[in-house]
C-alpha cells in the first residue's frame, strides 16, 4: 500500500504538470481547469496516504529533513488547491506539482533517527503543527512573490500578453500575497512561541541558531507587513523583502536540518 501511494503521488503530480503546461499554453484555462484540478487533488490523496507510511513507523515518528520536506510540500500543495477554487493559479500549480513530486521522490531516503513517541508532548506537537503551516504558507508566499517579480517585469517592459493574460489581475495577485504573508506571519509568531515554551535545552539540542535566524525572519516579515500597510509598499519593493526573509527562515529550517543530520554525524 506504502509503495502504491508513493509512486501513485508522483505519477498524478507529474500529470498535473503535464496538464498545467498544456492549459497555459491555450488561450482559455475554462475546459481544462477541472481535470487539473482533479488530477491536482487525486494527487495530493495519494501524497497524504503516503506521508502516513513515511512519517509514522512503528518505534516512532520520522521528522529529517526529506520526510519534513515532503509533508511542507503536500501542504504547500493543499493549501494551493483550495485557493485554486477561487483563483486562477494555474502557473503556480506548474511549479508545485513537479516539486512535490521530487519531494516524494526523496522521502523514501531516511537521513536521521526516528524520534519515540514518548518525547511528542502535546506542546513539541503544536509547535510542529504551527511551524509546518507557517513554512507552508510562507512557501507558497514566495513563489506568488517569484510571479509577481516577473508580471512586474513584463510589463515593465511593455510585454503583458502571452501566460500573463490568462492569469489573475496584477492587484488581485498582490492581495493574495500580502494575505497569505500576514496568515503566515501569525503562524510564526505561534511556532516561535510554542518553541520558547516547549523545547527544554536549546543548546543543548543545536536548536539556538535556528531559533535565532527563525526570529529574523520574524522580524523581517514585520517590517514588511508594516511597510505595505504603513507606506504602500508593493511592487518589487515587496518581492524583495518577501524573498529576503524565505531565504533566512529555509536557512534556519533546512539550514539547520542538514547541518545536524548530514554535516555533524560525519564528523
Amino acid at each position: 500500500m506504502a509503495a502504491f501511494a508513493h509512486w501513485m503521488a508522483i505519477a498524478l503530480y507529474i500529470a498535473t504538470t503535464g496538464v498545467a503546461a498544456a492549459t497555459l499554453s491555450r488561450q482559455s484555462q475554462t475546459t481544462r481547469q477541472p481535470l487539473l484540478l482533479g488530477l491536482f487533488a487525486c494527487a495530493l490523496v495519494a501524497h497524504a496516504i503516503s506521508l502516513k507510511f513515511t512519517l509514522i513507523t512503528d518505534s516512532g515518528f520520522r521528522f529529517d529533513l526529506l520526510a519534513v520536506l515532503s509533508l511542507i510540500t503536500w501542504s504547500v500543495g493543499l493549501l494551493l488547491l483550495c485557493l485554486s477554487l477561487r483563483h486562477r493559479l494555474t502557473l503556480l500549480i506548474l511549479a508545485t506539482a513537479p516539486l512535490a513530486a521530487l519531494a516524494e521522490m526523496g522521502a523514501v531516503h531516511a537521513w536521521g533517527g526516528v524520534t519515540p513517541r514518548a518525547q511528542i508532548s502535546p506542546g513539541i506537537a503544536a509547535h510542529a503543527f504551527f511551524s509546518i503551516a507557517a513554512y507552508s504558507l510562507l512557501t507558497l508566499a514566495t513563489l506568488q512573490a517569484i510571479y509577481l517579480y516577473w508580471l512586474n517585469q513584463q510589463l515593465h517592459n511593455h510585454r503583458p500578453g502571452g501566460i500573463s493574460r490568462l492569469l489573475p489581475p496584477l492587484q488581485t495577485m498582490e492581495s493574495l500575497l500580502f494575505g497569505l504573508v500576514a496568515f503566515g506571519q501569525l503562524l510564526l509568531t505561534a511556532a516561535l512561541v510554542t518553541g520558547t515554551l516547549f523545547i527544554d535545552d536549546l543548546f543543548g539540542q543545536h536548536l539556538v541558531h535556528k531559533t535565532a535566524l527563525s526570529f529574523l525572519a520574524w522580524i523581517l516579515y514585520s517590517i514588511l507587513l508594516w511597510g505595505h500597510w504603513k507606506k504602500g509598499w508593493r511592487g518589487n519593493t515587496a518581492v524583495r523583502w518577501t524573498l529576503s526573509a524565505f531565504a533566512i527562515l529555509m536557512l534556519a529550517f533546512f539550514g539547520s536540518k542538514l547541518a545536524l543530520e548530514v554535516i555533524l554525524p560525519q564528523q
